[in-house]
């Protein structure tokens, strides 16, 4: 019992306590929602007041234009194609230039940065109102122009007209250009469609243009040294005028001769397009055979300059060489006297149908000389597999065969001097030794029923076995070897 009160009362105890924790849990969560929900509030108004200063206050910046290129309030500001703003004004500065007001209204590109180039462009050649100012950002790097702030005139470029390009041409220049394009209307207006179709070409074209003007670009000097060259080649030309009018006359008949072989033409014109889609496909293939051509190139740059010396000390050789080359020309193609190169080998046609065959001989199909031939070296390989170990000594053969013959008063003299040692001295005479004891008697200084020698072994042997040399699957004895060795 005395227990049981006693638990009772620590549990009456302890509740009040836990009750007055979770209420204090309670007041600190919920002070800790109303200072998020104050940040929150604070947050909102400083973007609100950032919003409403930015509405207040645009950004906007002068950009001054040698020419104001007929623009006109409202036109379009870009960055790479995309609006970023408009036009707002345009003023006529104290040195007589154009100054455009451009206010910035996408946020992405406030403030622009000095460097940043201003270009008046044409949207097409349709109208007049069609132009928008194309802006080229600079650096993130570089310093802002603030707001109210120029873009100089070096930053600045104005669009060129037409009116503007034709106004460098004198009254003259533009009457003739005006009877050439009357000219182009004479000539191509009632074959607009053909020349519409035409210019579907023109994309690939200028797309390869562009690329050739890279290559151009690529390498400046080389396109420096060509225009000075070319400004004085026009001006060589330019002093002989008068035979360049000559020159145009001509050619001005010759223009006339053309225009009536007009059926000619356009037959040779309707070939034309199947010519090129060949010549593409050579090109596009040409392209592979110039890189396999790239490392030839390469190992080609060291060698120049001793060609450049190579072909300066030529130059005398091929002015030398004039006369030889039209007797040449004479010896192969002659047509008067029919004594050249090209009648010998019409001549030769028989002599070839021969050599290549097949040939009819008496009704009988017989192969050419050359496959004849061929088969019978063929056939042969055996044996001259055979005879190649033993060239040396067949070759040493002919040396020595060649240097006993000579020629004399009476003709061709072959020296020769065999030497049998068939006899002995008996008794002070001369006697033929019997043919069963001329073995005994030969055995020092002669060997004789050597027919299977084996190659080299007619050379003394070094003592280290390379002679005589016996090859493998032959069945020459190494033991046949001359006498004294």
């Amino acid at each position: 019992m005395r227990t049981a009160s006693v638990a009772r009362l620590s549990v009456r105890l302890e509740g009040p306590t836990r009750g007055r924790e979770s209420e204090s849990k309670v007041r600190d969560s919920r002070l800790i929602g109303r200072i998020v929900a104050l940040a929150a509030v604070i947050v909102g108004v400083a973007a609100v007041a950032i919003v409403l200063l930015n509405s207040g206050s645009p950004y906007k910046v002068k950009a001054v234009f040698q020419n104001a290129s007929q623009l006109v309030k409202g036109d379009l500001v870009q960055v790479a194609g995309a609006p970023v703003g408009k036009v707002t004004d345009l003023a006529l500065t104290p040195d007589g230039q154009a100054a455009a007001t451009l206010q910035i209204t996408d946020g992405g590109y406030k403030p622009l940065h000095k460097g940043t180039v201003a270009t008046v462009r044409q949207a097409s050649l349709s109208g007049v109102a069609n132009r928008y100012v194309n802006l080229t950002l600079a650096g993130p790097d570089a310093p802002e122009i603030r707001n109210g702030e120029t873009i100089p005139a070096s930053d600045t470029h104005s669009a060129v007209d037409l009116d503007q390009l034709f106004d460098i041409f004198d009254p003259q220049t533009r009457e003739s250009l005006r009877g050439t394009i009357r000219g182009f209307d004479t000539l191509y207006g009632a074959r607009s469609q053909q020349l519409a179709r035409a210019y579907l070409f023109l994309n690939p074209s200028l797309a390869s243009s562009s690329r050739l003007f890279s290559e151009l670009d690529f390498d400046t000097p080389m396109l420096e040294r060509f225009i000075t060259a070319s400004s004085k080649f026009v001006t060589d030309v330019a002093q002989r005028r008068n035979d360049l009018s000559g020159l145009i006359d001509h050619l001005a008949t010759a223009l006339g001769a053309i225009g009536d072989q007009k059926a000619s033409l356009a037959q040779a014109i309707s070939l034309l397009p199947p010519f090129m889609r060949r010549a593409n496909t050579t090109f596009v293939n040409l392209r592979h055979a110039l890189d396999d051509l790239t490392p030839l190139v390469n190992a080609s740059k060291p060698v120049a300059p001793k060609l450049r010396r190579f072909l300066a000390q030529l130059r005398p050789l091929a002015h030398d060489a004039r006369p030889t080359l039209r007797d040449l020309a004479a010896l192969t193609l002659d047509p008067q006297h029919h004594n050249d190169l090209v009648t010998l080998t019409n001549s030769t046609i028989p002599v070839r149908d021969i050599a290549i065959g097949p040939v009819n001989v008496g009704g009988t199909s017989r192969p050419g000389a050359f496959p004849d031939s061929t088969q019978a070296l063929l056939t042969s390989t055996p044996e001259l597999g055979f005879a190649r170990p033993y060239a040396p000594e067949l070759t040493d053969w002919f040396n020595s065969f060649g240097h006993s013959g000579v020629y004399d008063a009476l003709g061709g003299v072959a020296r020769s001097a065999p030497s049998v040692n068939a006899v002995a001295l008996v008794n002070g005479l001369l006697t033929i030794i019997p043919p069963e004891l001329r073995p005994m008697a030969l055995t020092s200084a002669a060997s004789i029923g050597q027919r299977n020698r084996c190659p080299g072994a007619v050379e003394r042997n070094p003592g280290d076995g390379s002679t005589p040399y016996h090859p493998p699957g032959y069945d020459c004895d190494p033991t046949q070897i001359p006498p004294g060795q």
